[in-house]
């Protein structure tokens, strides 16, 4: 929102109050209240008819200063609010006994604001002697206008400073010039709605901004003044956050922190998701057609999904299989467990009229009401559609017992597709301030889920397919991209919107595979499909058309099968990056900017991200092959086709590896690694066939590569290899292999001169190890070296 007319004059109808003086500073235990006056106050006359704005500094943990602005305080807040996870360590205060003897500042962890006692309004936000941003003469504002009353902050930006994430975004990924509302739509991937509305952002130069509330918050990222970041909620009081980093994925630990980490999902949740589609025909004879067609073809599938049209028309949702289509769902779930699948079904939060569930929450008082105390209706999605109110314990309770019949008859998962259409005429349970509840409705829905099938399924067990989100909501994966086009445009697009959300606390993140409306020709479904079996979550899903591959041609299914098979045999890396989510709040799926925070020319790349810490991944947007892609500084190795070939065999001793401790070793296996590196820093072009894209592997990383490609979820660590990548000499790092359905392992890999060692007190049976194509095996805990060239 812009209230400004350019430099010099505000919009029309619009006032507006700033500090101009400091009238008092106060120190408290574990705060700074700073009390300032919107002009100068030379004498006590001065004082009259004055407002007064109040700014508090506090921190709730290391590293991170609370700010609290406000004009009048006497408004009443009926929420909701995000949930903030304090743990405050040191705090240090200083307030100088008169105004002007010097800053007053509080300290958190490395991070201080420093506020000016004379002269215009200025506080600094400072860590290891560097401003990073500030709150000058100009920055906060107390606006009257038209459409109500505001408060809004403008934090300074520096030259060459870029802003990112705020959400699902599928516009540029570098945020600066936009105009930016957290305000949840069902806007599809193509326009400037977000279906996950995030109001939080980082820069690369060293911080990050939450903005700790969940009505709509608007972002002017130098657009209203072009050195600032301008953010701006209706009423009189504003609350943000500021996170010191300094890197990147510091900036993320101590956000998520704050808001909450993403929860561990399913080993089989990696694995191949197939759906029904949505406006198509099917029953369970189609189902078993697209299972055996995948079987046939040998294409490992993991997830059976069946969308909207498991229930009856005009009946969404009753939670009733159709009759006509599905007559014994028990049966069709037990067997399709009896193949080894997983099953997630389509559900919503919205109840249409002619659902039995309509009348029963309307009796209990479990839907959403308008003022004049009526259920809340419209024809939009559903006819008579009502909304399921999550602030009222009970219906949520009752909603819950209704999904737990379906987990009775054997579903395992939910897709929680919608909750952005909430309307904000209507009345909460709990009194929740409407225009807030239109953001934090998902969280409270997905919530609810979520915890459901905690308890059904266990921890770890847990999953959900969601579209809609906020912040905190990143606690319960996985989110989906929503409904984009079938196009290469809309898969960068796609990309883009992953990307931001990446950088705004979300851990796992998926796409459909093809795209969603319209029906992809061959060379996009192909190329769609090796970037989503490169993604945390992989789903073939459409709107009226079917996405199994032999739909498209022969090549397809070829590319299906290759990539399906690489990404499992890569779940013990991607469980190692799905630990680092866990305990750190990094993604799975990484802006290059996360992994090469030093590097500007990564800075702005928004076409490639890093899948884990260790793997280069360039997904191709054209039909022709032709791909340009950023290589970080080093020499980065080309792994396909070594790695999409299997792991290598475990043989008998060869001539140019040696086992000390345990095992044989084998000779170089023929499909190791493709020879040569790729030098960075710098940009390359070239062409793939539909098989293949640049992947590469970061210089220095050891990806441990599983035994089998027919599954995710297996025993991890039992036959990995551990693939090394130019270890430089002098090179020493401990591996965890996570277990899966196994056991763990820890490994220790060094390279000493011509040599690398690797070690481990509790491997499994058979392991192994391959660097510059030789490789070697070994059995059991022990020791193997591979000698290595140069």
């Amino acid at each position: 929102m812009k209230f400004t007319d350019g430099y010099w004059q505000l919009r029309p109808g619009v006032d507006m109050l700033r500090p101009r003086d400091i009238d008092s500073v106060e120190a408290g235990t574990d705060t700074l209240t700073v009390y300032a006056p919107t002009a100068p106050i030379t004498r006590r006359g001065d004082t009259l008819n004055r407002p007064v704005v109040t700014v508090t500094f506090d921190a709730p943990a290391d590293d991170v200063i609370g700010v609290r602005i406000e004009h009048h305080q006497g408004r009443r807040d009926p929420g909701p609010h995000f949930a903030v996870h304090r743990e405050p360590g040191v705090v240090k205060i200083v307030a100088p006994d008169t105004l002007g003897d010097g800053p007053a500042e509080l300290t958190s962890g490395g991070l201080t604001a420093r506020v000016a006692t004379d002269g215009p309004w200025q506080v600094d936000f400072v860590a290891d002697g560097e401003v990073l941003t500030s709150s000058s003469a100009r920055s906060i504002g107390i606006a009257t206008t038209p459409e109500g009353d505001f408060v809004h902050e403008q934090l300074a930006l520096g030259v060459g400073e870029y802003v990112y994430g705020l959400g699902e975004r599928f516009g540029a990924f570098v945020k600066n010039g936009q105009s930016v509302d957290i305000w949840n739509e069902d806007g599809g991937t193509a326009s400037e709605q977000a279906y996950k509305n995030v109001p939080f952002y980082l820069t690369n130069r060293g911080y990050g901004v939450f903005v700790a509330h969940p009505e709509r918050v608007s972002f002017e990222v130098g657009s209203e003044v072009v050195s600032r970041t301008q953010f701006a909620v209706p009423g009189q009081s504003l609350q943000y956050y500021v996170i010191h980093g300094p890197t990147p994925a510091d900036i993320l630990r101590r956000y998520t922190a704050l808001t909450g980490r993403p929860a561990v999902v399913p080993s089989w949740s990696y694995g191949l998701w197939l759906s029904t589609s949505f406006t198509t025909n099917y029953d369970e004879e189609t189902v078993n057609s697209f299972i055996d067609g995948m079987a046939e073809r040998d294409i490992p599938l993991s997830v059976f999904h069946f969308d909207c049209f498991w229930m009856r028309q005009f009946h969404w949702c009753d939670f009733v299989w159709d009759p006509a289509t599905f007559p014994d769902p028990e049966g069709m779930l037990a067997r399709l467990h009896e193949r080894g699948l997983k099953v997630s079904v389509w559900i919503n939060p919205y109840i249409a009229q002619r659902s039995h569930l309509f009348r029963e929450g309307r009796d209990k008082g479990y839907l959403v009401t308008t003022p004049d105390g009526d259920v809340w209706q419209w024809d939009k999605w559903q006819a008579g559609m009502a909304l399921v109110d999550f602030t009222n314990p009970e219906a949520t309770a009752w909603y819950q017992d209704k999904l737990r019949v379906l987990l009775d008859q054997g579903v395992d998962c939910f897709k929680t597709d919608f909750g952005e259409r909430i309307p904000t005429d209507v009345v909460w349970h709990d009194g929740s301030d409407p225009q807030r509840m239109h953001n934090y409705y998902t969280y409270l829905y997905n919530d609810a889920v979520f915890e459901l099938l905690e308890q059904e399924r266990g921890h770890g067990e847990a999953v959900v397919f969601a579209r809609s989100a906020t912040a905190g909501t990143q606690s319960f994966p996985v989110h989906w991209g929503g409904d984009c086009e079938s196009t290469f445009v809309s898969m960068a697009e796609s990309l883009r919107g992953g990307l931001s959300l990446s950088l705004s606390g979300f851990g796992y993140w998926s796409h459909d595979i093809g795209g969603f409306e319209g029906t992809p020709d061959p060379a996009v479904f192909k190329r769609w499909s090796v970037f989503g079996l490169l993604s945390s979550h992989s789903r073939l899903h459409g709107s009226d058309s079917y996405r199994v591959p032999w739909a498209f041609d022969d090549e397809a299914v070829d590319v299906l099968r290759r990539f399906t098979r690489l990404k499992m045999s890569l779940m013990p890396y991607l469980g190692q990056a799905a630990a680092q989510v866990r305990s750190d709040g990094t993604p799975v799926m990484r802006p290059m900017l996360l992994e090469f925070p030093d590097d500007p020319a990564a800075h702005t790349v928004d076409t490639q991200y890093m899948l884990g810490d260790s793997l280069l991944v360039a997904p191709v947007f054209r039909a022709d092959g032709r791909v340009s892609y950023y290589v970080p500084e080093g020499g980065w190795t080309p792994v396909l086709p070594a790695l999409a070939a299997g792991t290598p065999p475990l043989g008998e001793p060869g001539q140019e590896a040696g086992a000390d401790g345990g095992g044989g070793a084998s000779a170089a296996d023929a499909r190791g690694v493709a020879a040569g590196t790729i030098r960075g820093s710098r940009w390359i072009t070239e062409e793939h066939g539909f098989d293949s894209l640049p992947l590469l592997a970061r210089p220095g990383s050891v990806v441990p590569v599983g035994a089998r490609d027919d599954r995710p979820d297996y025993a991890w660590a039992e036959g990995v290899t551990l693939h090394c990548f130019e270890l430089p000499d002098g090179y020493e790092r401990d591996v965890v292999v996570p277990g899966g359905t196994g056991a763990s392992a820890h490994f220790t890999v060094r390279r000493t001169g011509d040599a690398v060692h690797v070690s481990s007190a509790d491997a499994p049976a058979a392991w192994g190890v391959e660097i510059a194509g030789r490789s070697v095996g070994a059995d059991g805990p022990g020791e193997v070296v591979i000698a290595v060239a140069g």
